[in-house]
C-alpha cells in the first residue's frame, strides 16, 4: 500500500475533524453544525463552497486546467437516533444521537482528499465534492438532485464509499451491477367486524385474516418471482386488539420489501396488494393497502466499477480488492445519484474491531450499533483512494 505522504502528514488534523463531528452528531436535514465544519475547512483550503442543496448539503468545487471533464465524489454527513454506549473522549455529546454508521468518517475522508487536491491540483478538469445530508431515511441525495445538483455541478461520473465492519482495514470491495437493494415499506390494514371472543361467528375476524395474509405473502417470493431473481418480503409488524376477550374491528401488518431490480419490485408491489385483498375477501374482510418506495437499488455501472476497482488495486494491491463482492440487501440513497449519472459505490474495510473501546465484546461491531466507532486508521486510505481516482479520471491528455 502506497499512501500519499502529505495525506499521512495531515492524518492527525483529519482525525480531529472526524472526532469532532462524531462528538456532535446531527440527524437528517439538521446537519447545520456539520455543514459549517465542512464549509469552513473547504474555504480555508481555498475551495469554492456552495451551500443549501437538499437543505443542509454542501458542495465544494475545485477546478484546474482547461478540460471540460468532471467527476463527483460524495460523502454523507448525518447521524442516527441512537444512544451511544461508548465512553471515550469523542463520544456523542447529544443524548439519543450517534454516528453509528461512520458518516463522520466518510465526511473526514473526503475532506482529507479535498485538502490535498486543493493544494496540489494534479488533474485537468473539475472535481465536485458532494457532502450530502439525510442518507439515513431522508433521501438527501434525491433532495440535492431536486435542487439542481447535477445541473449546477455537472459530473461525468459520481463515486461514493462506505466503511464496512468485518472487512480487513483498508481493503476494498465492490462489483458491477446491483450492489445494494431497494428499500420499501408496506402497510396492510385488515378491516373486519368485531365480536365477543367467545362467539367469533358473529363477526369477521381481522386478526385471523391478517395471520393468513402473513403466510400467503411468502408465496409471492416462492411462486410468483423467478427463483433466480432476488427479493425479500419481511413482515415486521402485527398490531391488533386491546383485550383478550374481544375480536377487534381491524388489524394491521407492516414490513419491508427489498429487491435488486425495479421489475421485481413492480411485481412484488402488485402481488402484495392482490394477495392481501384476495385473502381478506375469502374471510369477509376488506383491506386498505399502502406501499412506499424509499430508495431504489444501488446499481454500479460496468465501466465505472471497473475503473474504481483498478484504482483501488493500484493503491492496496489487487489481492486486497474484492471485485465481485456479495451484494447486500441493505439500502443506500447514493442509488438516486446512480440513476442520474454513471458511477460506482464501494465498501472500504473498517477492520475486525481491534480499534474499538474495550468492554464491548469482540468482533467488528456492525453498523447501527451503540458501541460502533469508525476506524481512524483507514482515513488516509480512503482519502488517498479519492485523490488517485480524481487524478486518473482527470489525467491531463496530450
Amino acid at each position: 500500500m502506497t499512501l500519499i505522504p502529505e495525506i499521512l502528514a495531515a492524518q492527525a488534523e483529519i482525525r480531529a475533524i472526524r472526532r469532532d463531528i462524531h462528538a456532535h452528531p446531527e440527524l437528517c436535514f439538521h446537519e447545520e453544525r456539520t455543514a459549517d465544519v465542512v464549509a469552513r475547512n473547504l474555504a480555508e483550503w481555498g475551495i469554492e463552497v456552495h451551500r443549501g442543496l437538499g437543505k443542509t448539503g454542501v458542495v465544494g468545487v475545485i477546478r484546474n486546467g482547461n478540460s471540460g471533464r468532471s467527476i463527483g465524489l460524495r460523502a454523507d454527513m448525518d447521524a442516527l437516533p441512537l444512544q451511544e454506549a461508548n465512553t471515550f473522549g469523542h463520544r456523542s455529546q447529544h443524548e439519543g444521537k450517534m454516528h453509528a454508521c461512520g458518516h463522520d468518517g466518510h465526511t473526514a475522508m473526503l475532506l482529507g482528499a479535498a485538502k490535498y487536491l486543493a493544494e496540489h491540483r494534479r488533474f485537468d478538469g473539475t472535481v465536485n465534492l458532494i457532502f450530502q445530508p439525510a442518507e439515513e431515511g431522508g433521501g438527501g441525495a434525491r433532495e440535492m438532485i431536486k435542487d439542481g445538483l447535477f445541473e449546477r455541478f455537472p459530473c461525468d461520473a459520481v463515486y461514493g464509499m462506505h466503511n464496512w465492519p468485518g472487512m480487513p482495514a483498508g481493503t476494498f470491495g465492490t462489483r458491477a451491477g446491483p450492489l445494494m437493494a431497494s428499500s420499501n415499506e408496506f402497510r396492510i390494514v385488515v378491516r373486519g367486524k368485531g365480536a365477543h371472543a367467545a362467539m367469533p361467528h358473529n363477526g369477521n375476524d381481522p386478526v385471523f385474516t391478517a395471520a393468513q395474509i402473513v403466510s400467503a405473502l411468502q408465496g409471492i417470493i416462492t411462486r410468483n418471482k423467478r427463483p433466480i431473481d432476488t427479493g425479500v418480503i419481511s413482515v415486521t409488524q402485527f398490531h391488533a386488539g386491546d383485550a383478550t376477550n374481544i375480536v377487534p374491528d381491524e388489524a394491521w401488518i407492516g414490513g419491508t420489501v427489498r429487491t435488486f431490480t425495479l421489475p421485481v419490485l413492480d411485481l412484488i408491489e402488485r402481488r402484495l396488494e392482490e394477495v392481501s385483498r384476495a385473502v381478506a375477501s375469502a374471510f369477509d374482510c376488506t383491506v386498505d393497502f399502502t406501499f412506499h418506495r424509499n430508495y431504489p437499488p444501488t446499481v454500479n455501472s460496468v465501466s465505472e466499477a471497473a475503473f474504481a476497482i483498478g484504482v483501488a488495486g493500484e493503491l492496496v494491491g489487487p489481492d486486497n480488492v474484492d471485485a465481485n463482492i456479495e451484494p447486500t440487501m441493505g439500502a443506500e440513497d447514493f442509488s438516486f445519484m446512480l440513476l442520474e449519472k454513471p458511477g460506482c459505490y464501494l465498501f472500504i474495510g473498517n477492520g475486525e474491531g481491534a480499534h474499538r473501546e474495550s468492554g464491548h465484546g469482540m468482533g467488528p461491531c456492525m453498523l447501527h450499533n451503540p458501541s460502533y466507532d469508525f476506524n481512524d486508521e483507514i482515513l488516509p486510505v480512503g482519502s488517498t483512494f479519492f485523490v488517485r481516482l480524481v487524478e486518473k479520471w482527470l489525467a491531463p491528455t496530450a
